[in-house]
């Protein structure tokens, strides 16, 4: 065989970092060489000689096994051509037994078919073919071990990684845990905060009421009439429960006023009592500023006398111009005022009251706000509205009359149990519009 078997040369100049031995931090790198011919062995260790590394070698595949199973190499170099088991085989084991060495094959020119199989079966780092030159066989263990050790911390960093990563879903579950933990701890105190402000806005609209009567109640009823009436329109939950405190302190501006006043029905007053009554929604509003959680409640209350043509009070603001939870509150508070005879000169029964507010769709109130609370009221108490009164603007086709429709010269226009079409409908929107005078039509509340 032609070997370098002479003093190792110096290594190349220009070879940089990629010359440098690779070792571990605590220990040289541990080498084993095998091959049957103890020249070949003599010329690897000279070529070795001096570089750093702890170096063993045998003789066969099987002595190189038993001397890995002693003590395992990062890095085996083995010749190809042996008896008994020879480089592929040997290197193979080795793969399959140490995976993480790293394996380098010396071969000849003749040993190209060998060379694959040991290729495949062993999954070598390297052939390097003989005769070899002395710094390429350096270089390709240098290469060969560096590769090692960046896999090796690579699988280090992976390791710690999934380690830490562990580490931190168990912080996190416990950080969760104590969060959601707080959180429902906060939540609790929030809503005990809002239970104890509603109870607070409950005695005070209470205290109000303390001078019994028809108003007895009133805030309240209206309160949940509001509430209802404003979760139909489809209102946030945040607006509904704006309306619904406003309305349970709707009258706070009627603190300090007489008795007979704040009973007596709005109509009957004298001016100066009704100049007095006119002062309450404005007197509420500044009463409520001050407090923060009730600044839009306070506005509602403002406006809950303003009226949809704009002949309300205190700003006469009209139409859409007035805040929709105002517009709410208005239809709420006249229903029951109207049940209660706060309103007009004698108090209504139930139907009358809800035929009062669709008589003044357009007027005082907002129709689709009217439309809505009179099919409202016929959901929850059908047996008090099995008939409900329709302007015709809210009559729609196949709708059947519970009444005779009379003109107010007396005579039948529509018969009780007629079934309305679209053009009767149209020709009773002309005549409202032509009379200037409210057209009432009562449906039956089922269809």
């Amino acid at each position: 065989m032609n070997l370098n078997v002479g003093a190792t040369p110096d290594p190349k100049p220009g070879a940089g970092d990629d010359a440098t031995p690779v070792a571990e931090a605590t220990a040289p790198a541990r080498l084993l060489f095998v091959d049957d011919e103890p020249s070949i062995l003599n010329a690897l260790k000279r070529a070795f000689r001096g570089q750093g590394y702890a170096i063993r070698s045998a003789t066969s595949g099987a002595e190189g096994l038993a001397l890995l199973a002693q003590e395992p190499a990062d890095l085996v170099l083995s010749d190809m051509r042996m008896p008994e088991m020879d480089g592929a085989q040997f290197l193979e084991q080795v793969f399959t037994r140490w995976p993480d060495t790293k394996r380098i094959l010396l071969t000849g020119y003749a040993d190209a078919g060998a060379t694959v199989a040991a290729i495949n079966r062993g999954k070598i780092w390297r052939y390097i073919s003989k005769p070899w030159d002395d710094d390429d066989l350096l270089l390709a263990v240098q290469q060969a071990l560096a590769h090692r050790q960046l896999m090796r911390e690579n699988a280090r960093l992976v390791a710690l990684t999934q380690r830490q990563n562990e580490e931190l879903r168990q912080l996190n579950a416990g950080l969760e845990q104590t969060v959601a933990k707080r959180t429902e701890q906060l939540q609790q105190a929030l809503k005990s905060l809002k239970q104890g402000f509603v109870n607070t806005v409950h005695v005070f609209s209470s205290i109000m009421e303390l001078h019994g009567g028809e108003l007895a109640g009133h805030s309240r009823r209206v309160a949940e009439l509001t509430r209802r009436l404003a979760r139909r329109m489809q209102m946030s939950e945040a607006e509904v429960q704006e309306c619904f405190l406003a309305a349970l302190l709707h009258d706070i501006g009627k603190l300090g006023m007489a008795a007979d006043t704040i009973a007596r029905p709005f109509n009957s007053l004298g001016p100066a009592a009704r100049a007095e009554i006119m002062k309450h929604p404005a007197k509420g509003e500044l009463l409520l500023m001050p407090i923060e959680q009730l600044h839009g409640a306070s506005t509602l209350i403002r406006h809950h006398h303003e009226l949809f043509d704009g002949r309300g009070y205190p700003d006469g603001k009209s139409g859409m111009g007035i805040p929709l939870g105002a517009r709410v509150l208005t239809v709420t508070n006249d229903y029951d005022a109207l049940q209660n005879g706060t309103l007009v000169a004698r108090a209504l029964n139930a139907a009358d009251a809800l035929r009062f507010l669709v008589d003044n769709r357009g007027k005082r109130y907002d129709p689709s706000i009217v439309d809505q609370f009179s099919q409202l009221l016929a959901e929850s108490r059908p047996e008090d509205f099995p008939e409900l009164p329709r302007r015709p603007e809210s009559l729609q086709p196949g709708m059947q009359l519970t009444r005779d429709l009379l003109h107010q010269d007396g005579y039948l226009l529509l018969a009780r149990g007629h079934v309305l079409d679209q053009g009767e409908i149209e020709q009773l929107k002309r005549l409202e519009a032509a009379e200037q005078k409210p057209v009432t039509v009562y449906v039956a509340q089922s269809v």
